[in-house]
Order: C-alpha cells, then structure tokens, then sequence
C-alpha cells in the first residue's frame, strides 16, 4: 500500500474527516425536518472519493483483466482475416465479417439468440456470485481503474491527490491537471477511433483522420465515445455504478443468502474497536475488526462493507485485500471479509460447504438452459449454409401468354453467397409440365457469385399453356452451388406461377 495502515482505531474525527468519509445510511430526523446527519449525507453524496491503492490477490486479479480486456478491445481490429480485416461491422454493405464468418441481415436471429445468452449469462453469474463482472470486466470498471493509475501516476498517492484538490490553484496545480488531462483524452480520443474501427477498416482510418475527411457519422461516434469515456472514466466514475447503472438495481431480485459475495464476518469482528497487538483481544471481549477504516478508503464506490451488502458494492475485492493486510500485520486468521455467502457467516460454514450450496435449484435451472441455448447455438453456426437464395416474384405482371403457345411469369433470385470462395450455380424449376427456366438478361442457366457477396438475377419461367388451367401452381427453384469439386451446395425455394385465365 502506498500508505501504512492506522495502528489504532480511527478517532470520531477522524470519522468526520471528509477526506475518506463513507456515505452513510440516511435516515429521517425524529423532528419532522432534516437532521444534519442527513443534510450531510446529502451534501457529500457526490463528493470526491480518492481510494486508497491496494495490493492482494484480487488486486492483480483486476488488472490482468484490464490488461486482458483491452488487448481484446484495442487490438481485435487490427487482426488480419483472408486479406481484410478479421472482426468488422461494415453496416453500409450490410455485412458482419466474424473471422471467417459472414454475417447478412438474414442471420438477425443470431443477434437475438446471442442477446438471450446473455440474459442468461447475466442471471446465472449474478445468482452465483453478485456484481462479479461489475468488478472485473464490466467497461465503466476497467476504464476507471486506467484513469485513476494515470491519475495517480501523475499527482501522487491518495493523500498527495486530496491535498492538491484542496490546494489554492497555482502553477503547479495547473500544470498537473493539465497533464492528467491530456494523457485522458488522448485515451479516450484513441478509445473512440478503436470503436469506430469496427464498423470501418481500421487501416484506412487513420489516412483519413490525418485528412480530415471522415465521414460526418464518423466524426461523430469517434468524439461521442471520447466525450463518454473521458467523463464517465474521468469524472463521474462510482456514480456510474452507484446512480445509473440498471444493473445495481434489480440484482437484488437474483441475490439469496447463498450467492457468493464480498461479506464481512460480524460474528468474528464485533464488537470492533483499536487495540495493541501486544493484547489478547479475545480475552478484552474485542472481536477481530481494529476499525482501522482500510476497507472503507479502498472502495471505489465509498461504502462500508461492514454495514452489510449494498446495492453500490460492485464486487471487487478491494475491501478483503486490505482486510488480509491488516490481519496480516495484527497475526489474525485472513479472511475477516471474504468471498462467502450470507449464510455461512450465520450459520457457519466452511468454504467447501458454501460452494456446495451454491448448486440450487435456480442456478442448475439457469445453466441447463445456458447450456441448451448455447449447445443449440453453436450448432446452428456450424451447420449453417453459406449459400441463400430468395425468390421475388415480379408483381408488374404476375404472367402473360407469349409467342409459340407459352405461358411467362418473371421472377428475380436474390442469391447470396456467405462464404469467403466465389461459386458457380445451375440455377432450375421444377412443379408444372415443360416448365423451363431462363436468365432474362443473359440467357442459359448458369450464375457465378464472387465470395461474401450477393447478385440479383432476373429469371424467366416458361412453360407451354396447352393443357394449363387458368390459376396458380406450386413450383420449386432449385440452385446447385459448386466451389470446388466434389464441394457443393443445394437450395430449395417455393413459389408459384400463374396462368391467367
């Protein structure tokens, strides 16, 4: 830690010192009006929390997933991918490249399978474990915890950083924020320039950035994403978490006593209190909590993990790592707050039987269909044709009688071709006697498709009108695919043709 930890209990000034003051419960004055420990309350709701730094476990857990995540977001786009660009959501053609997976509008319902996987996901998680990807993955986190080092690495640790905020502006003032605030935007603006090279190659980008000439929806989203970033990062950060997010709110619906969530052990810590390490507090009557206030700096939201699980606790695992410090350096057992559920503490269970415990009923529901949809969904990727034809009738003219005897209803084939290599396609019709098919404007039957792409083509069907009775009847389209030998694809399209009267 940047700071020694307090060998005695915080004082009650020291509790009043608005520089670590928690947010405390507020409650309603006996007198009809506002008590001043609610207009306090109200007063610091939205004052500046500077957590204090911490070192642990779950510390370095949270920043490999900072590292993991953002070499994810920064560094996807500019993976390579047969000649283009791997992950790109090119919204003006109408196409999704997935590595080696093209995406049309007609694969919509992935997009809605893939929604409902992460319901499920979202359920599942929180049912088990609370907020845990709110503490170590969710954006507002990762983005956060990046501003607050730059922060740090700039003006100092956290008692260097409330003494500048107090400070009187001065030269160096000026010059600090200003380089904290520099370092940010350029972040964000990079932040912003990565997002919107997923919806346009990346690699060209820049070209046109130097220029100046991107496009007006462009210059938009890339300085919208800065502006979010740098102001929900920069400034507004645990209110994110603590006023906005939707998230906070209905977990509760999804939490018991058996989820497994940051706790802090009451039986073992109270009463709490300072004390030399030179006692046996056990035999004062203490219990393991000095009131040190370590658990209180560290939290990035500001809340006392000792007041019991609250909505603005996102999970991280700040507060046990300065706990196990502190119990480090007082030669008590760690884990005084841990990762446990509510019902070990009160009932006192061991770590194995909690995780036990945790395979009830509405998680084992939540994962069959986890696993269900996802089993399904995978499935339906792998088997999926790369080929699609849609048949479009011509509703000008629905059919006519032309030159030696026939019978002409006019079509267009929509043929998109998904996969990567072009395709040669024997395009025919079947359901009505002597029935031929024929490209209007080239003639034969055979259609070349160039790969990731899609071609209109406008067919004739014919067919002699001897022995046709006037109305509609059912024909079938089918189209042959082949991309290399012994490599094909078949489709088969219904629709009708009519006889007119």
């Amino acid at each position: 830690m940047q700071n020694d930890p307090p060998k005695q209990a915080a004082t009650p000034a020291a509790r009043d010192d608005p520089a670590w003051q928690p947010v405390r419960r507020i409650r309603k004055g006996s007198g009809g009006g506002t008590s001043p420990q609610v207009e306090k309350a109200l007063a610091e709701v939205r004052s500046k929390i500077h957590p204090r730094s911490v070192q642990g476990h779950f510390a370095r857990i949270r920043v490999l997933m900072v590292f993991l995540t953002q070499a994810v977001f920064y560094g996807l786009p500019w993976i390579q991918w047969g000649g283009r660009q791997a992950v790109l959501f090119d919204l003006g053609a109408r196409k999704f490249y997935l590595f080696g997976m093209v995406l049309w509008p007609q694969d919509v319902i992935y997009l809605a399978v893939l929604l409902v996987l992460s319901a499920f996901a979202l359920f599942l998680f929180t049912a088990m474990a609370g907020r845990l990807f709110c503490g170590y993955a969710c954006p507002q986190t990762v983005y956060t915890e990046i501003f607050m080092w730059i922060e740090a690495k700039i003006e100092g640790d956290r008692l260097a950083r409330i003494r500048l905020d107090e400070a009187p502006w001065n030269a160096r003032k000026l010059r600090l924020k200003a380089s904290k605030h520099f370092l940010w935007v350029l972040l964000a603006l990079w932040t912003g320039y990565t997002f919107i090279g997923y919806f346009a190659p990346i690699r060209e980008l820049g070209a046109h950035l130097l220029a100046f000439d991107l496009g007006p929806w462009q210059w938009f989203w890339m300085l919208f994403y800065a502006f979010a970033t740098w102001g929900n990062a920069g400034f507004m950060r645990e209110a994110v978490c603590k006023y906005m997010c939707p998230y906070a709110r209905f977990q509760s619906v999804m939490v018991d006593d058996d989820t497994f969530v940051v706790t802090y052990d009451h039986v073992r810590g109270e009463p709490r209190g300072g004390r030399s390490r030179k006692i046996d507090h056990k035999e004062a009557g203490m219990g393991d909590c000095v009131d040190c206030s370590l658990c209180v700096q560290v939290c990035p939201t500001g809340i006392d993990i000792r007041d019991g699980l609250q909505y603005m606790c996102i999970g991280c695992g700040a507060c046990v790592d300065a706990c196990d410090s502190v119990m480090d350096k007082m030669g008590y057992e760690r884990g005084l707050i841990r990762y446990t559920s509510g019902n070990a503490i009160t009932q006192g269970l061991t770590q194995p039987q909690v995780r036990k415990r945790m395979l009830r009923p509405r998680v084992l529901a939540y994962s069959a269909l986890l696993g269900a949809i996802a089993i399904g969904f995978v499935f339906s990727l792998a088997t999926r044709t790369t080929l699609r034809v849609d048949v479009i009738r011509d509703r000008g003219a629905l059919g006519r009688e032309v030159a030696g005897g026939l019978v002409e209803n006019v079509y267009r084939l929509q043929i998109i071709n998904s996969a990567e290599a072009p395709i040669e396609l024997d395009l025919s019709a079947t359901g009505v006697p002597g029935l031929a098919l024929q490209m209007a404007d080239e003639g034969g039957t055979r259609v070349r498709v160039e790969g990731s792409s899609n071609r209109l083509v406008p067919v004739v069907l014919r067919a002699p009108v001897n022995g046709l009775k006037p109305g509609l009847y059912d024909v079938r389209f089918e189209t042959v695919g082949t991309r290399a030998p012994g490599d094909t694809d078949t489709v088969v399209e219904q629709s009708s043709f009519y006889v007119p009267n």
